[in-house]
């Protein structure tokens, strides 16, 4: 029976797709942890981060700027900055030229917010990380991830 197993693979733990959902899983919980301690879920903080990084010129920024950004869907997007908007976290407000879209904005409380968790994120990475080795283990994982990242 184990011949008509229709897997290229001699088991999961040679599938890059299972390891990855491994991987995820697991970052996700160390970043959800910390992340608690903000009272932020970790797609709020992506999109708070976000927002934050997007707007640090002055640029005006759509939900749909964001939502590209970050590679999250519209609606999910939409959904999450409700919920940063109830927390008074950002604005959204009428674009000044386009009628259908809104523009964000970070409140001081939102700012503050980023930045007391972007480091806590940050520290959580590295902790998670730390087992590619430091400096020529990540470089050529960062260089991967960016690839899979542009590619979809």
């Amino acid at each position: 029976m184990r011949d008509s197993f229709p897997s290229q693979f001699g088991g999961p733990e040679q599938s890059p797709g299972f390891l990855l959902w491994q991987v995820a899983n697991s970052w996700q919980r160390g970043q959800k942890a910390a992340l608690e301690a903000v009272g932020l879920t970790h797609v709020q903080f992506v999109h708070l981060a976000s927002l934050t990084w997007l707007t640090r010129t002055g640029a005006v920024i759509t939900q749909v700027e964001l939502s590209r950004f970050a590679h999250t869907d519209v609606m999910v997007t939409s959904k999450v900055l409700r919920a940063l908007e109830t927390r008074e976290l950002v604005i959204r407000s009428a674009h000044p030229d386009d009628s259908r879209a809104n523009c964000l904005t970070l409140t001081p409380a939102g700012q503050n917010l980023a930045t007391e968790a972007i480091p806590l994120v940050e520290a959580t990475d590295a902790a998670f990380f730390r087992a590619l080795g430091l400096g020529l283990g990540l470089a050529p994982f960062r260089t991967a991830l960016q690839s899979l990242a542009q590619s979809n």
